[in-house]
This record gives C-alpha cells, sequence and structure tokens, in this order.
C-alpha cells in the first residue's frame, strides 16, 4: 500500500482512522497555489485513489484562510519565452496540469469536505467546487477574480459551472463579483453557513460522524454513478448504476449492513 510522505512542503497531513485532514500550509500568502502546493496536492490524491481505507478527506487552509488562488507572484515571473514554432504553447500546458488536478480531486473515490473560512478565490474557488461537502463560514469571501486581472478562468470555468449552472457562472466570471458566505450558500457553492471558525470545526465534526455512517465502497461507487448524470444519455447512466448495484450488493459491504440492521447494531464502518 502506498503511504503518504513523512513531511510536505506546503500541506500538513493528519491521519484520524479513515480520516484525512489535508490543510494547505502557505500561510504567510493565504495559502496561494504555486507549483509546490499543487504537485503535493496531486500527489495525494494519486495515492487516494487506491485508498479503500481512508473514507473522507477533509480540506482547511492554515491561518484562517481557505486558498486565495494562484501565486500571482509566482505567475508574473513565468513563461517569458514564447512557445517554439510547432509547439503547443507552455502556458496553455501548464494551466490544463491544474484542470488535470480538478479532475482528480472531482473523481476521487473518497469524500471531499471542504471547510472553508477568508478566502476561497479563483484558483481556490474552483477547488472548493469541486468537494463534495462544503462548510464556510458567514464572513468568507469568494470570487471568479481572474477576469479582473485580464486572464481566463479557464480550468475552474467548467467545475463551477457544473456546480451552479452555466448562467450563474457567467454572471461571476464576467463580472469578477465578491460575495460572502450567505450568497454562496444560496448558489449552492456551500452546503453549510456557519457563524465563526467555532462553528466550522463543529460543523465539520457533525458532518464527518455522519459521513461515518456510510459505507466507503458504497460511497465510492455512488459518486461514480451521480458524477455520470449530465454527460452521458440517462439510460445509459441507469445501465450503468444497475451494475454498480450488483457490484456493491455482492461485495462485503452490502452482507455486513444488512446483517446490522437485521440485528439492530451498528455496521462495522460505523464503530471503527
Amino acid at each position: 500500500m502506498t503511504e503518504f510522505a513523512d513531511k510536505y512542503e506546503a500541506l500538513i497531513l493528519r491521519r484520524e482512522r479513515s480520516r484525512l485532514y489535508v490543510t494547505l500550509n502557505r500561510p504567510e500568502v493565504k495559502n496561494a497555489l504555486n507549483p509546490t502546493l499543487i504537485g503535493e496536492l496531486k500527489s495525494v490524491f494519486t495515492i487516494l485513489r487506491d485508498r479503500r481505507d481512508i473514507k473522507v478527506v477533509i480540506l482547511r487552509g492554515a491561518g484562517g484562510t481557505f486558498c486565495a488562488g494562484a501565486d500571482l507572484k509566482n505567475m508574473e515571473q513565468s513563461f517569458t519565452d514564447k512557445p517554439k514554432p510547432g509547439e503547443k504553447d507552455p502556458i496553455a500546458v501548464w494551466n490544463r496540469q491544474f484542470g488535470a488536478f480538478l479532475e482528480m480531486m472531482n473523481n476521487t473515490p473518497q469524500v471531499v469536505v471542504a471547510a472553508v473560512e477568508g478566502y476561497a478565490i479563483a484558483g481556490g474557488f474552483g477547488i472548493l467546487c469541486v468537494s463534495d461537502v462544503a462548510i464556510c463560514t458567514e464572513g468568507a469571501g469568494f470570487a471568479m477574480s481572474e477576469t479582473a486581472i485580464g486572464i481566463v478562468p479557464a480550468q475552474i470555468a467548467p467545475f463551477v459551472a457544473v456546480r451552479i449552472g452555466v448562467p450563474q457562472t457567467r454572471h461571476l466570471a464576467l463580472t469578477a463579483a465578491r460575495f460572502k458566505g450567505a450568497e454562496a450558500l444560496r448558489l449552492g457553492i456551500a452546503h453549510y453557513l456557519v457563524p465563526d471558525s467555532a462553528a466550522l470545526d463543529a460543523k465539520l465534526e457533525e458532518v464527518l460522524k455522519q459521513i461515518d455512517k456510510c459505507a466507503p465502497i458504497a460511497n465510492a461507487l455512488t459518486k461514480q454513478v451521480v458524477m455520470r448524470v449530465g454527460t452521458e444519455p440517462l439510460s445509459d447512466v441507469l445501465d450503468f448504476a444497475a451494475d454498480k448495484f450488483a457490484e456493491a450488493r455482492r461485495g462485503p459491504e452490502a452482507g455486513e449492513g444488512l446483517r446490522a440492521f437485521a440485528e439492530k447494531r451498528p455496521p462495522r464502518w460505523a464503530v471503527e
């Protein structure tokens, strides 16, 4: 079984039973995304693809801020050379790599819970929008701010559109509008809105206890079904869903779950 690194430069990892807490750890720049941070996140989610002993990933930011987007100083200093004839622009290659990471996170078999305070801006907003469950404080700030500095929210926009729809995404992206937690809740970006950091911790624990009750493989298979809605014909989705139902029913979790129900006790995965 592939293990995580003992130490990361831009992340803090903490394992607690089937929970993995992943904290973005560049508080001096409000956890802005740079190649090191993105690379370490990629390495963590690469490992998670094959880890069924981890049921849920909790994403947070150190220093009271989730993620303020890309490190603009790093961006300004990069890619001064123009592409050679016949070569793809290195800026496009670099940008697409972030989209590949968002795809990886979006499709990870674990439940991804984002606990957001401070800011979730630009790329940080994109990361938030590929979480399965989002808990946000009322004072947290959000924006698709790219167009205000003359660039395009190229890799995050499709994921934002999946989460809140094309019309709302057009509004946010084409105005670079800044908004707070109540609007994030109204738009469907956040699932829970809490007043402050203490309440965020309490709600997070409540949500994690709910996830504790769910079987990890059943959750992973359910996520696969839901992710196909809207991208494939409904009949194909239902065929796929039937196969996943059969896979789960013949697996060990269903047997344990049905026995636990009959014996009026919690299943093993709920009391680990």
